[in-house]
Order: structure tokens, then C-alpha cells, then sequence
């Protein structure tokens, strides 16, 4: 008897699930219930307002991060300042190239120069002297800029609780502050006020003593030019962040008094000593996530193009005492801050220092910077300079064919090996020796 009931109890259950109530005449008014859709960091990555002008700006900056990913390769090399082309092909999955190189250099015109080698006779490739001063100018900047990169660091180490920072943290982000390859020793170890406590920690030396201007935030200066030239009060600007949502953002009901709320909110400001906070009321927690977000405005603030890589934040996390997650926050305040996916990278924008996809307030690296971008977007068009130099190459070729076949290029590095060639000539026409007798020495040392 047990076992017939245990048998109609599967049967029925079995019915139940494979039958399935399907749309009909007859059961048209029956009510399905739908689970509420979650709302996470990844729907509302999904979901947010885009930015064309910065997405496209990423996308620009992508070229850019290739061809100085390959110029650090090229630099590596040890044989001249060219590499084969057969040699680079190899570097396409090291820089994440997904398209032939020959093709990828020949678009580029303006900063790789393609040419055939004039004894091995294969196809080789270096930096044009455009983008060569360019990098050089950056260089350049960059050493006199060394005092803004003390005291950016100085910053760093004073928005850090304990008063230390990994390096390994600011190498990730060097090229975001603008500082040289070897900060470590030609900033860390040769000023007093750090102190390296370990070969990857390094200390501020005298935090109590700094000067009280670099405890000014940037959203403070802005704050009080709101209060000085807008004649607004104290009340209404003391914990306000500047606000800039892009074009074709919706604004749902109630969410400017939410956002009212929020900006009048006080939080414990980066430069000041943080006040433990409850958990247990949202105020508290509230607090704490305001904080989060004027550490992350102050440290996109002292970059030099006001961008990171999301990745290379969760490095600070420790340091700066901010255990939250860095891309839900964001992504819940598109006034201040935003996301670009394009690149094959999460690249976070602060909002208020970019018109468009420029940057309001320019510094000289970033002018650098922008012309090499403006170098990369000419492409493969013929600009007045690449007919010149056309021209130039066609003429010379022309008149001396019958002294070399192979031509010589103005200003190149070749020219020093084909004069060898002549001069070897002349010397072995003068001596009347046979040029049988020195042919191990008409070869060139690669």
C-alpha cells in the first residue's frame, strides 16, 4: 500500500513539472510571477548613459598604448634603432595586436618608418623623427617636472592611513602621474621626506609637519571658487562635488532630491583623519561611501590626464583605508565620474575636467601627449612633408643610379653605410688591388 502511495505521489509531481501552462483562449488572465531583476555592478555597467566623445577618445588612446608598447620592445633591441619586421611579428600577442603588423606600421606612416634593408634586403622598421622628439620631449618634461611629482607623491601619502604606500601600487599608475621610469631612485631616495621602510613600502617622513597648502584638495579649491563667485552660502557648497551627467542621461523621479541630500551630506574629507564610522545606520554608511568618492576624485585630481585603469585602484585599497568596491561606486555616481570599456580596458574619467574629449585645464605632458595622438590620426595620409621627402627620394635615386643602384635616403642612418661602400671602392681602384682579395670586408656587422 506504501509503495502505491509513494508511486501516485511521483506520478503527480512528475506532472506537474513537465506540464506547462502555455498562453491560450482559456487561461489568458492567469498571473505569472517574474523574479525581480538584480540590479549589480554588471547590469549597471550595461545599463549606463554612454559618452561618445570619451568612448571615442579611449578608443584613440588605445592606438597610442599600442605603439608605444611596441617602441619599448623596439628600444630593447640592441643591434640599432630599427628591427626587422619578421622580429615584430612575433610581438603581436605581447601587445595584444589582433591585425597583421605589416599592415598596423603602414598605417602609421608618420611614426613608423618601413624600409628595405640595404645589405640583408629585408624589411625593417623604425620610429620616424617626428614621433622620436616627441618621446624625447616627454622625457624632457617629465625631469623638469620633478617638484609636481614630489609633491603629488606627498599627497598620496597623506590621503594613506598608515602613512605608507607600496610602490609597486604607484609603478602601476607612473605613467597616469607622470612620473619617470626610475622614480624610485630619482625621487624616493634622493628627497628626505621619504623614507624607504621596506624595497616596495615607502614612508612620508614629518606628515605632521607639511606645509598646509598641500592639505587642500582639488574639490576644495573648486568649492571655494563656487562660494566666492556664485555668491552662494557656506551651507550650500561646504560637500558638494561638481556634477556633469552626459547627454541623454534620464533622470528618474525623485532623484534630484536624493541627490540634494547626498551633496549636503558632511564626510570625513581626504587630507583629514578619518572618524570611524557605524555600520549599523545608513548616515554612517553613507558617510563612508562619500569619503570613498572624495579619495577616488582626489587621487583622479593629481593624474595627469584625470584617468585610471579600475584594475590599478583596487592597489590603493589597503593603503588608503577604502574596502569597497570600486566599480559599483563609481557607477553610482555618473555626475562625477565615467566608465570607457573601449580598449580592451575599464578606464574611469573624472567627468568635470573633460570638455568634450579634451581636457579643460591642459598641463605639458599632456600636450605632449595629445600630439603624439594628433601624429597617429594623420594615418597614412600624404601630407605635404611625406611628398617632399618623396620627392627628394626619387630624385636622388634618379640621378645616382648608375653610382647605386640602391638609392640614398637624406638624413638616414644608411647613408653611413653606403659611403663606406664608395670609399672602399675608391681605395681599392687607387691601390689597384683585387677586389677578390677583400671580400670579407664588404660586408656591414648587424
Amino acid at each position: 500500500m506504501t509503495r502505491i502511495l509513494q508511486r501516485l505521489i511521483y506520478e503527480t509531481q512528475l506532472t506537474n513539472h513537465l506540464v506547462r501552462l502555455q498562453f491560450g483562449p482559456f487561461n489568458s488572465t492567469t498571473q505569472r510571477r517574474w523574479k525581480k531583476p538584480a540590479v549589480t555592478a554588471q547590469t549597471r555597467l550595461e545599463d549606463r548613459t554612454r559618452d561618445l566623445k570619451l568612448d571615442n577618445l579611449m578608443t584613440k588612446l588605445h592606438k597610442l598604448k599600442l605603439i608605444l608598447s611596441l617602441h619599448d620592445l623596439m628600444s630593447t633591441r640592441r643591434r640599432g634603432p630599427f628591427v626587422s619586421v619578421q622580429i615584430m611579428s612575433r610581438w603581436s600577442n605581447i601587445v595584444g595586436l589582433n591585425v597583421p603588423i605589416g599592415g598596423f606600421l603602414r598605417k602609421y606612416r608618420h611614426v613608423f618608418n618601413v624600409f628595405p634593408h640595404p645589405v640583408q634586403r629585408n624589411v625593417c622598421c623604425k620610429l620616424t623623427s617626428k614621433m622620436t622628439l616627441l618621446l624625447q620631449e616627454e622625457s624632457n618634461v617629465i625631469k623638469d617636472m620633478e617638484l609636481d611629482n614630489v609633491k603629488r607623491i606627498k599627497k598620496l601619502l597623506m590621503i594613506s592611513v598608515t602613512g605608507f604606500l607600496h610602490i609597486h601600487a604607484l609603478r602601476l599608475i607612473k605613467r597616469e602621474l607622470g612620473l619617470p621610469d626610475d622614480f624610485r631612485e630619482s625621487i624616493l631616495a634622493k628627497y628626505d621626506d621619504f623614507e624607504l621602510v621596506d624595497l616596495e613600502i615607502v614612508r612620508l617622513v614629518g606628515k605632521d609637519d607639511i606645509d598646509g597648502d598641500l592639505k587642500v584638495a582639488e574639490v576644495e579649491k573648486w568649492r571655494q571658487k563656487e562660494y566666492t563667485e556664485k555668491w552662494l552660502s557656506e551651507f550650500e557648497t561646504k560637500y558638494v562635488f561638481p556634477i556633469n551627467f552626459p547627454t541623454g542621461f534620464r533622470i528618474k523621479a525623485g532623484f534630484k532630491g536624493k541627490l540634494k541630500d547626498w551633496q549636503r551630506l558632511p564626510y570625513s574629507k581626504p587630507y583629514e583623519k578619518e572618524d570611524g564610522f557605524r555600520s549599523s545606520s545608513r548616515g554612517g554608511i553613507e558617510r563612508f561611501e562619500k569619503r570613498a568618492v572624495g579619495i577616488l576624485h582626489e587621487l583622479l585630481s593629481l593624474t595627469v590626464e584625470k584617468m585610471v585603469e579600475i584594475e590599478r585602484l583596487v592597489h590603493f585599497k589597503k593603503d588608503f583605508g577604502i574596502p569597497v568596491n570600486f566599480r559599483e561606486l563609481i557607477l553610482k555616481h555618473p555626475g562625477i565620474f565615467y566608465i570607457s570599456t573601449k580598449g580592451c580596458t575599464q578606464m574611469v574619467f573624472l567627468r568635470e575636467a573633460y570638455c568634450k574629449d579634451f581636457l579643460v585645464s591642459p598641463n605639458p605632458v599632456y600636450v605632449v601627449r595629445r600630439k603624439m595622438l594628433d601624429l597617429i590620426l594623420l594615418g597614412s595620409r600624404n601630407t605635404r612633408e611625406l611628398r617632399s621627402q618623396r620627392e627628394v627620394n626619387e630624385r636622388v635615386g634618379g640621378d645616382d643610379r648608375n653610382h647605386n643602384r640602391r638609392g640614398v635616403i637624406k638624413d638616414d642612418f644608411v647613408i653611413s653605410i653606403l659611403e663606406n661602400f664608395d670609399y672602399n671602392d675608391n681605395t681599392n681602384s687607387e691601390n689597384g688591388e683585387d677586389d677578390d682579395d677583400h671580400d670579407d670586408n664588404d660586408g656591414c656587422k648587424t
